[in-house]
């Protein structure tokens, strides 16, 4: 007997690509149990399938850096509830100091469906019932003919996973200049925050005052450092400068969409534009600027 869930959850986060560097995504979760009935004539209740599954894929995937361990490009070490971690890309250098749980330690050579659905399964096994004797995932992208950017960030303001400092979204755009759709502006977005890591301006630390591993070689001409403590620990991370771009205040979606609207709006004055930011799959945030011709 087989069981099946569609659209079960949605996992936001970011992993790392020797030839991207930090790429954020967002991947739709698919579900199929197989097994025997139990007393109550149920492979597992729907209600209690729904909640378990994704608990067990939030806990250990979502809002989490998916690090490739067994790639060459990977150097990392952990002491107690705290890893470090170097890793090279054609992009440039990436270096991150930060609790356990920012991180998302895969078993493989690179990250993607396959590696990561490997990953899932493992954790799940150990939380089904017995009757479930084998579970298939399907993990997929929005199917999305709009453009889209993949961006990785960290809200060191918020109390639950978002305050990791590099967790992603694989996120659609649509502006709106005068009332009409203007797919030149999303373009200009989606090329502009193509893999990119949005960092906020007032986490700027000079690389130097950075506690990282002995082989980083960053350096304050390179790369960006960012640092700070949140709810759930000390947060430090080095990325080239040429895969950031500094934001001048949180990367929250509602900050997100308001930023790109006046930045739209000062580049053409007189136009009135409107902007639909996502944040992931289904959710974000609408803003509107307007800034009049001198």
């Amino acid at each position: 007997m087989q069981l099946f869930v569609k659209d079960l959850t949605v996992i936001d986060f970011s992993y790392l690509c020797p030839i991207r560097g930090m790429v954020g995504e967002s991947w739709i979760v698919d579900v199929l149990l197989d097994g025997g009935l139990d007393q109550q004539n149920m492979v597992l209740d729907f209600g209690k399938v729904k909640k378990l599954i994704k608990h067990v894929i939030d806990d250990v995937a979502d809002h989490r850096l998916l690090i490739p361990t067994a790639c060459s490009k990977v150097r990392w070490q952990q002491q107690n509830e705290r890893v470090w971690m170097d890793f090279d890309s054609k992009r440039g250098s990436i270096h991150l100091a930060c609790p356990t749980e920012a991180f998302a330690l895969v078993p493989a050579e690179i990250i993607d469906f396959d590696s990561v659905n490997a990953f899932l399964q493992k954790a799940l096994r150990d939380a089904l019932p017995d009757n479930v004797a084998e579970i298939s995932l399907t993990l997929r992208n929005e199917m999305l003919d709009t453009p889209f950017y993949h961006y990785s960030h960290g809200l060191k303001k918020h109390d639950g996973n978002c305050q990791r400092i590099a967790h992603g979204h694989r996120s659609p755009i649509k502006v709106f200049e005068d009332g009409a759709s203007a797919p030149e502006w999303d373009k200009y977005w989606a090329d502009r925050w193509h893999d990119i890591y949005l960092g906020t301006e007032e986490d700027l630390v000079a690389i130097e005052t950075m506690s990282l591993s002995p082989q980083t070689r960053a350096t304050d001409a390179s790369h960006y450092g960012f640092h700070y403590q949140a709810p759930q620990g000390d947060f430090q991370l080095a990325i080239a400068k040429d895969c950031c771009e500094i934001i001048p205040h949180d990367t929250t979606i509602e900050l997100l969409a308001k930023f790109m609207a006046d930045t739209l709006a000062a580049k053409v004055p007189g136009k009135q534009f409107r902007v639909m930011a996502f944040e992931g799959i289904g959710k974000g945030a609408i803003a509107n600027a307007q800034v009049e011709r001198s």
